[in-house]
Parts: structure tokens; C-alpha cells; sequence
């Protein structure tokens, strides 16, 4: 009874560690060659996770080479007798059950949280999480650096991120006015009464620093928060001093396959 109490810790001891991280680098490797680990980290980190991965199956494998419960071997010869006796011992060192119910709970929740990622779709940051992270600050990303290279008029490259920090921190509005734009990103309601404001979930290193970057944008066209458009158009200064775009088309598209900007 002992022995199968004991070989039962010992699996799940191993389970909890090295069968956890297995489900994770088989995950995280599924998704890379697949294409869909950008939905989740920056792609310039993907080399990075990707390694680790391999390197953490490659672990798993050799662990397979150490019999059950080598993991709680510490290097102490204490001799067939003395674990004899300590087998009798009726003071031997037993786990509190507020201890043991706390580490099945975890092990449970932890193995319940891993084994989803086998079966629940990759999928993006939604439009309702993108409106709760925006605090109505000026993005903390890009900076005086996309503000200088929009001056020149290099703008081509830009995305809703860059425009945005430009809207937010221009202090000559009237610079910009009449740069065109071709942007997209989804809606999100827009402070005045007319239009929109074009958002985008901009990525630093993963998913979990993602942060809200939005433009307001000029239009009639009634559309449903969450959906994603391109628009066409032009950087037109208010008269407040505020930058917008004045769309001359908005299109509605399905969702890109990378829904993110870096």
C-alpha cells in the first residue's frame, strides 16, 4: 500500500513538472509551425520560444532515463536500516492535509489551464479587453522618434500605433494636414458624436503587455464596435488643434491573420 502511495506521489510529482512543460513546448511548436505563435508573442521572440521548447522536450526525454522519485533524492545515504526504522517511526514527518488539499487544487487547476491550450483555438485580444486597457494616456510606445520621422513626411510605414502616438504628441497639428493614409484596425467608440476611432492592440513582447492604440476618425458610416476596417484617407487638423482622419472609404474586412502591430 505504502509503495503504491508512494509511486502515485511520484507521478504526479513528474506529471506537475516535466509532463506540464512537455504539453507547453509541444503547444508552443504547434503554434509556431503553423503560424499562429504571433497571436500570442512578438514574432522577433519567436526563435526564443521556439528553443526553449525544444530544449525543454529534450529535457523531458532524458528525464525518462531517472527512476520514479530519483526527483526527491537528495543526496543522502541514510542505509536500509535507518529507513527501516524511520518507516516505523510513529513520529515520521506526515503532510499537513491544508497542505495537501492546497497542492491538489493547484496541481488540478495547473494541469487544467495547460491541457486547454490542446483543445481551445488560438485566438486574438478582443475589441472589450483592447477599450478596458485604454486609460485615455498617450501610448508608451514609439515616442519622439515617430513624431520626428513623421515631420520629414516618412510616413509609409506607419500603422495605427505610430499615428497614434504622432496624434497624441504633435505640437505643430497643421504639419500633418493633408498626409494620406491607408490603415487598419477595429472600431471603437469614438469621444465626439460623429465617426469612430480606429483601433489596434500593439504587442511589445507578448500578449500580456499588449496595449490599446486608437486614432479618431471622421466618417458616417454606422458600423458595429469590434469590426475590423481599412480606411482611406487624410490627416485633417481640427479646428481645437486636434489631428483626425477624414475618411474617404471605409471597408469592412474580416479580421487579418496577424492582428497585432509591434
Amino acid at each position: 500500500m505504502r509503495d503504491a502511495q508512494h509511486r502515485g506521489s511520484h507521478l504526479a510529482t513528474r506529471w506537475l513538472g516535466v509532463g506540464l512543460a512537455a504539453v507547453l513546448s509541444v503547444v508552443t511548436l504547434g503554434l509556431a509551425l503553423t503560424g499562429r505563435l504571433a497571436l500570442y508573442i512578438n514574432p522577433d521572440s519567436t526563435w526564443f520560444a521556439v528553443g526553449m521548447a525544444v530544449l525543454v522536450l529534450v529535457g523531458a526525454a532524458l528525464s525518462f532515463a531517472l527512476p520514479l522519485g530519483a526527483e526527491d533524492d537528495h543526496g543522502h545515504d541514510h542505509g536500509d536500516a535507518r529507513d527501516d526504522d524511520h518507516g516505523d517511526d510513529p513520529h515520521e514527518h506526515r503532510t499537513h492535509p491544508a497542505a495537501l488539499a492546497a497542492t491538489v487544487v493547484g496541481g488540478v487547476a495547473a494541469s487544467g489551464v495547460v491541457l486547454l491550450t490542446l483543445v481551445v483555438p488560438p485566438a486574438s485580444l478582443s475589441a472589450e479587453l483592447a477599450m478596458s486597457r485604454d486609460v485615455g494616456a498617450p501610448p508608451l510606445f514609439a515616442g519622439s522618434d515617430a513624431v520626428t520621422l513623421a515631420s520629414t513626411g516618412d510616413t509609409a510605414s506607419f500603422g495605427v500605433g505610430e499615428w497614434a502616438t504622432v496624434f497624441a504628441t504633435a505640437t505643430n497639428p497643421d504639419a500633418f494636414d493633408g498626409d494620406t493614409v491607408t490603415l487598419t484596425g477595429f472600431v471603437t467608440p469614438a469621444d465626439g458624436a460623429n465617426g469612430f476611432d480606429l483601433t489596434r492592440l500593439v504587442i511589445t513582447h507578448c500578449v500580456i503587455d499588449a496595449q490599446p492604440a486608437s486614432i479618431p476618425v471622421a466618417a458616417s458610416d454606422a458600423l458595429e464596435i469590434g469590426q475590423w476596417v481599412t480606411v482611406t484617407g487624410t490627416v485633417s487638423s481640427t479646428a481645437d488643434g486636434r489631428l483626425e482622419i477624414d475618411a474617404s472609404s471605409v471597408e469592412a474586412i474580416d479580421e487579418p491573420a496577424d492582428p497585432y502591430e509591434y
